[in-house]
């Protein structure tokens, strides 16, 4: 017997019925002939691993490679918010940190939620912490802090049946049914011991394929369960994978071809077909890997273009590293600035007034007080 909570008479009501969920296998699996598709995957493996190693030296070339880690965990943030039909954007992201009056009602949620995802990545990323249930259940907390929707359950793994299908439908209906709770523990508990194995034998962005895939079929959480999946790729990258910093994500491939994305997903659940899934991973990270090669020169030809203009004004040595707050954060407030160049509320007006004259900076809120400064060029190249 699985538990559907419905919208019944203008409240929340229980309803049991009968059905069947899905119990992935544990982890490595074993219909997966892994000699046979190292064989048959191997150049695009090759290339994938290439394509990270590439992306490795783009950063280390760079004077302050944590420039490009703000506006790429932003994009992120978007992407992997809009394949759940969760959209915001770059402006409005900074915005509700700077001065959340001057976001719109209706869009207070959305935006609020893909904030929560930037704010999760970063936990993620900085925290002493292994890949571990722990830190998984803690970076799903901040993923779904402040939102109110049912049953969302910040922190916890679900305690009630859950399906992936169309709003509205009931669950015989659903496209998929992950495992009842009674299986959860024993699951994330293989998945956990997977993600920290020293395994030789497997490729580890083959690895990070099967990962991906386990946890959205386990299905953990009542609700974020796929952008949290999405965050636990990028955190593997940086941490089991080649890359010192958090410049390459998937969301972006993943969105653009969200039918096929669902479809080899699912096809592993009904089919156990895992070859097509892997190596549409892999394309995945070439084409982004090359996407975050393109975006980082135009983003640092950018902050070259702006360090000439703040020349040429013969202004003071604060406003080149004004404009480079601005790579992390496309956004300021006059007291932001006060605090990020240690200076006085008079000085930070008229660096902010600079760059405004010299188009790098626009007001946004039209108001006289409480005013916000967003760099549009930066957000276009994240929004993008």
């Amino acid at each position: 017997m699985f538990t559907e909570t419905v919208w019944q008479d203008g409240k929340w009501e229980a309803r049991e019925f009968c059905g069947q969920g899905f119990v992935p296998d544990p982890l490595p699996p074993v219909s997966l002939d892994i000699n046979g598709l190292l064989i048959d995957l191997w150049p695009a493996i090759v290339e994938a691993e290439r394509s990270l190693s590439r992306l490795e030296g783009t950063a280390r070339r760079l004077p302050n490679p944590h420039l490009l880690t703000g506006a790429f965990s932003h994009r992120e943030a978007i992407l992997s918010s809009a394949i759940e039909n969760t959209f915001a954007s770059a402006e409005q992201i900074v915005l509700l940190d700077l001065q959340p009056s001057a976001i719109a009602d209706q869009d207070r949620d959305p935006v609020q939620e893909v904030s929560n995802y930037v704010r999760a990545l970063h936990h993620g990323l900085t925290t002493e912490l292994p890949v571990c249930l722990r830190l998984i259940r803690e970076m799903h907390a901040i993923l779904l802090d402040k939102i109110e929707r049912q049953d969302v359950q910040p922190g916890q793994f679900r305690t009630a049946q859950n399906a992936i299908g169309t709003k509205g439908r009931p669950f015989p209906e659903a496209r998929f049914v992950p495992p009842p709770p009674a299986f959860l523990d024993t699951r994330m508990a293989n998945l956990e011991r997977y993600m920290n194995a020293q395994d030789t034998t497997t490729p580890r962005l083959v690895r990070f394929a099967l990962i991906h895939y386990q946890f959205e079929a386990i299905h953990p959480f009542a609700d974020g369960n796929g952008r949290l999946g999405r965050l636990l790729v990028t955190l593997l990258t940086c941490r089991q994978g080649q890359l010192t910093q958090p410049l390459v994500y998937l969301s972006g491939y993943f969105e653009k071809n969200r039918d096929s994305y669902y479809d080899h997903l699912y096809r592993i659940s009904t089919e156990g077909t895992w070859r097509p899934w892997i190596e549409f991973f892999l394309q995945a990270v070439i084409t982004q890997a090359a996407d975050a090669i393109d975006r980082a020169d135009r983003l640092i030809d950018l902050q070259t273009q702006f360090h000439e203009k703040v020349r040429k004004k013969r202004a003071s040595a604060l406003l080149p590293r004004l404009v480079d707050h601005l790579f992390s954060s496309p956004a300021v407030t006059v007291a932001g600035v006060k605090r990020v160049l240690d200076c006085s509320t008079q000085t930070a007006t008229n660096h902010v007034n600079r760059l405004v004259d010299a188009g790098i900076l626009t007001e946004v809120t039209g108001s006289s007080y409480g005013r916000v400064f967003v760099c549009p060029q930066i957000a276009k190249l994240i929004n993008r």
